[in-house]
């Protein structure tokens, strides 16, 4: 992963970790409940989009590019089909 991508991922990962605190502060203001479960909904909605940005690059580094230049560089070497079950196994995980 390049610098720049790590750089927004990494700040998705901080933006993140500031409203699951954001969610902490309310329970301890004893905010209201639907106040609450609104911004709990904002961290899933979040955290989704981060988990397919990911997947995304996994899927651009270590599946596309499995084997060429564009590999990333802690990619296991592995066959076709070994390629095809971990993305299986991963998209099955992450959609759980």
């Amino acid at each position: 992963m390049d610098d720049t991508s790590q750089k927004k991922i990494s700040a998705r990962v901080k933006r993140i970790a500031g409203q699951v605190a954001g969610i902490e502060r309310m329970l301890d203001e004893k905010r209201y409940c639907v106040d609450i479960l609104n911004q709990i909904a904002a961290v899933r909605s979040a955290l989704d989009a981060l988990g397919v940005e990911i997947l995304t690059r996994h899927l651009e580094t270590c599946v596309l590019g499995h084997g060429s230049e564009a590999e990333h560089e802690s990619a296991k070497r592995m066959t076709q089909q070994e390629l095809l079950d971990e993305v299986k196994t991963t998209v099955s995980r992450f959609l759980k």
